[in-house]
């Protein structure tokens, strides 16, 4: 869901970049007070995750010739909380955009807002809102599938309607937003159950380490599931990436 820079006009990429530098300022002061040291290490590992997870294109069920890939916004938002899980997936857009040249430079400010800042802050507020403070498994995993779904939706809805602004559509906004809508809600359905998969993983070892955390019993240290972490994201690195889809991805078959 990266956006090229065709995608924009130069005041509107120079406005979303403003608001997402505003929006990383208040994500850094927030993360300074919050995040301990020992946490320090675990953002470090799901950003390696997510990162290697994104660069994987899986083909869409009845969608031949589109695919998609994990954006992983709402699954390091339960396990860090909504300002490190912001954080974590902003660092990896950039370093997708600025090295890999994944996103327009232009479009960076749009993409940070797209797929960090509104899904980890809207994730988590679902999450909250379906769990009613009293976090259970069912519940958690319930929000946490919502969440994911919901916030790819609203991340590719805002698309359109940031092109729409900068007036370079030569279609109307309507079908560009309905397009964007379908696609991304197959997408959105592979998100939930990517997410819920992992996270039903993390809390078989330690359910202690979600920010969200519900009952259950540590079978591992800390350190086994860094490793762990690390070993998945050699795997997802070095032999999935062997079978991703070359098909474009749900935005890139859009428009």
């Amino acid at each position: 869901m990266h956006m090229a820079n065709e995608l924009l006009s130069v005041p509107v990429a120079t406005g979303t970049m403003a608001v997402a530098a505003t929006g990383l300022g208040f994500v850094c002061r927030q993360v300074r007070k919050t995040v301990t040291p020992e946490r320090l290490g675990l953002m470090g590992m799901l950003g390696a995750f997510v990162f290697a997870a994104q660069m994987i294109n899986l083909p869409l069920p009845g969608l031949p010739g589109t695919s998609g890939h994990l954006v992983g916004a709402v699954l390091v938002t339960v396990i860090l909380g909504p300002h490190a899980g912001a954080l974590v997936i902003a660092s990896i857009v950039m370093v997708q955009c600025l090295i890999f040249q994944d996103g327009g430079l232009l479009a960076l400010g749009c993409n940070i807002i797209n797929m960090a800042l509104v899904p980890a802050y809207l994730g988590y507020a679902i999450i909250r809102l379906v769990t009613f403070g009293r976090p259970s498994q069912f519940r958690l995993y319930l929000g946490a599938a919502l969440a994911a779904l919901l916030t790819v939706v609203v991340g590719a809805a805002l698309v359109p309607l940031e092109a729409g602004l900068s007036g370079v559509l030569t279609i109307s906004i309507k079908t560009f937003l309905v397009t964007m809508l379908g696609v991304h809600l197959v997408i959105g359905l592979m998100e939930s159950i990517l997410t819920v998969a992992i996270l039903g993983y993390l809390r078989q070892l330690r359910p202690d380490i979600l920010q969200i955390m519900i009952p259950g019993k540590n079978r591992v240290g800390r350190k086994t599931v860094l490793v762990s972490l690390g070993l998945l994201t050699l795997l997802t690195a070095g032999v999935l990436s062997l079978f991703a889809s070359n098909r474009p991805d749900g935005l890139e078959w859009s428009y």
